[in-house]
C-alpha cells in the first residue's frame, strides 16, 4: 500500500505524530503502509526482528509461550506504540511473540533504520526511550496484578486497556482468546464476563463485547489500570487513548 500525502503530513501513529517534522520527513522513504489481518505472526519468539511496525488502527499482542504449549499475554500495543522493541536495544532477536488480535493498519519500516535512526540520538531516541520506560512500567505492574488481583478486577482492566488501545468500545474476542491473553481457563473467563455481563458493565455475545457503563467498568477494575494510564500520560505527554 502506498502512503497518500495526508499521511504523510499526519501520521495516525501516536508516536510517529510526536516527532519533530524533520525527523518524520527523515522516516518517510522508508515508510510502508501495510494491513495486519488476525491471527498474522509479527515476529516469532527467538527469531531476529527484521521490521518494526508502528500500528495505526487495530491491536497486536505481545505473548509469552512456555514448554506446554500454554500462554500469557505480556503486552497489548496499538497506535500509541511500536512493535519491535528489542531492535533498539542493541539485539533484535526476543522470548515473546508477536501477533494481530484485531486487525487494522501500520506504517512498517525496515528494522536496520530504526536502529540507525536511534542511534543518531536526538528526539527519536529521546521519544522512544520514554515509550520503553511506559512499556516497563505496565509489564511491572501487570506482573502484580496478575499475583495480587482478582480476575473479575483483571478482565475488567484488560478489557478498557483493549478499549483505549483500539479507541472504541466495541470490539470481537472470544472467550478462549482472552483465557489465552490472561494465562487463565476458558471457565474462569465466563464466571468472569458474565459477572460483568449482568452487572450491566458490558454486553458479551458470540465474541462480540460492548462496554455499556464504563464509570462502573474502571471501578471494578483494580487500580492497575490507572496506574499504567497516568504512565502513559506523565512519559509520553497524554493518555494513549486521546
Amino acid at each position: 500500500m502506498s502512503l497518500d500525502k495526508n499521511l504523510l503530513q499526519q501520521p495516525s501513529n501516536k508516536l510517529l505524530a510526536a516527532l519533530p517534522a524533520s525527523d518524520y520527513q527523515r522516516l518517510v522513504p522508508h515508510l510502508k503502509l501495510v494491513l495486519l489481518e488476525v491471527h498474522q505472526m509479527l515476529y516469532q519468539a527467538g527469531e531476529p526482528i527484521t521490521q518494526v511496525y508502528f500500528p495505526e488502527k487495530g491491536m497486536v499482542s505481545i505473548v509469552a509461550t512456555m514448554e506446554d504449549g500454554s500462554t500469557a499475554e505480556v503486552g497489548v500495543v496499538s497506535s500509541e506504540g511500536m512493535i519491535g522493541i528489542p531492535v533498539i536495544l542493541g539485539n533484535n532477536i526476543t522470548t515473546t511473540t508477536s501477533f494481530v488480535q484485531i486487525s487494522g493498519t501500520a506504517m512498517q519500516i525496515n528494522a536496520d533504520v530504526v536502529r540507525a535512526e536511534f542511534n543518531r540520538g536526538g528526539a527519536i531516541q529521546k521519544l522512544l526511550l520514554s515509550y520503553i520506560q511506559t512499556i516497563y512500567s505496565e509489564l511491572a505492574q501487570a506482573a502484580a496484578c496478575n499475583r495480587l488481583h482478582t480476575l473479575d478486577e483483571r478482565l475488567a482492566r484488560w478489557l478498557l486497556t483493549v478499549s483505549d488501545r483500539v479507541e472504541s468500545e466495541d470490539f470481537f474476542l472470544t472467550q478462549e482468546f482472552i483465557a489465552q491473553m490472561l494465562g487463565v481457563r476458558r471457565s474462569g473467563v465466563t464466571v468472569a464476563a458474565s459477572t460483568l455481563n449482568r452487572a450491566g458493565m458490558i454486553s458479551y455475545k458470540r465474541g462480540h463485547i460492548s462496554i455499556l457503563n464504563r464509570e462502573d467498568l474502571e471501578a471494578t477494575s483494580c487500580e492497575c489500570y490507572r496506574v499504567i494510564q497516568n504512565e502513559f500520560a506523565r512519559l509520553l505527554g497524554k493518555m494513549p487513548n486521546n
